[in-house]
């Protein structure tokens, strides 16, 4: 694999995303990722079959998941090795499984909707967050706001990175699917509990390094960042970041609360119900527009130092 496929997949995704009007044709990988994860769950997920049974045909969906990306991502991986400059193309590719672009898009869309109302912010938040929008206050909006763009610069861009790196196009490929697999069937309700076992357990495994360079990224980003501070960022992570449920959420999450002094988590709705979750930070909890602002601000930070770092590990490879 040629080093400069990650640094320059960071630089190209970062400006341009994913175009639309592709999108509007043809879908984007992850949807169709997501409609073969449907097409087994509808299949194999069934009420008739036992605990165990539903634990074992959600490890026969994912598996098939896996061996269908690898087929084809090594295969056209194989055909591109044989094409002068078949690694710009696979280069390219890659763009499609990074989420720098739209993340910050969509993050960015809260604060400006939340300075018009508070039910625009409401509405822009319900289409990053997974919570109930109802029931947040403009401080409620922005800390969500901020939430994601944390957990989101591990797993949306940080780890699909990572996998790029070591593994080229299927590396990527693969881990998007195990993230995607985990987003849609790795819950703990009745339905998903046993069936969706094995993808929530394979996407904590794949997270678990990634999360931990994304606090360190967003550490050494505080240095480049007016008003946060690397101290209290890795500090609070350290502290803060075994008290989520997941072993890998909560580092970007109280890395993020550390440097910029907010207070992030705590109690919120899902599907009606009140779930009590735990804080990370120990400072400002009433967030507004101008907060998420800032979070942007130490988020556009952490992607400089990644592709700085990315870079140095190409040039590194390319001289040895």
């Amino acid at each position: 694999m040629d080093p400069l496929i990650s640094p320059l997949a960071l630089a190209i995704e970062r400006q341009f995303g994913y175009p639309q009007k592709l999108a509007n044709t043809i879908g984007h990988p992850v949807m169709w990722f997501g409609t073969l994860i449907d097409f087994c769950e509808k299949r194999l997920n069934t009420t008739s079959r036992t605990p165990s049974q539903r634990k074992l045909a959600g490890v026969v969906a994912l598996g098939l998941l896996l061996l269908s990306v690898l087929i084809v991502t090594v295969g056209i991986r194989t055909i591109l090795s044989w094409i002068p400059l078949g690694w710009v193309v696979e280069m390219l590719l890659a763009t499609t499984f990074l989420a720098q672009k739209e993340l910050g898009r969509a993050v960015e869309a809260v604060s400006e909707a939340l300075r018009t109302s508070l039910a625009a912010g409401r509405e822009a938040v319900s289409h990053v967050v997974g919570r109930d929008p109802q029931t947040l206050d403009e401080a409620g909006v922005a800390r969500a706001a901020v939430e994601t763009l944390a957990e989101s610069t591990s797993d949306g861009v940080v780890a699909p990175w990572l996998f790029l790196l070591l593994f080229g196009l299927p590396g990527i490929a693969v881990y998007k699917a195990v993230n995607t697999a985990d987003s849609m069937i790795g819950h703990l309700d009745d339905r998903y509990r046993d069936y969706g076992w094995a993808a929530a357990r394979l996407d904590d495994v794949f997270n678990w390094i990634p999360a931990r360079l994304t606090a360190m990224l967003i550490t050494l980003a505080c240095f480049f960042t007016p008003g946060a501070s690397p101290g209290k960022a890795w500090a609070t992570a350290r502290r803060d970041a075994a008290k989520h449920d997941s072993p890998n959420a909560g580092w970007p999450e109280a890395a993020f609360a550390g440097a910029l002094n907010f207070q992030l988590g705590g109690p919120r709705y899902y599907e009606g119900e009140l779930v009590d979750l735990p804080v990370f930070g120990t400072g400002k909890a009433a967030l507004g527009a101008s907060d998420i602002m800032l979070a942007l601000l130490l988020y556009r930070r952490t992607l400089d130092v990644l592709l700085g770092f990315g870079s140095i590990i190409a040039l590194m490879l390319l001289v040895s």
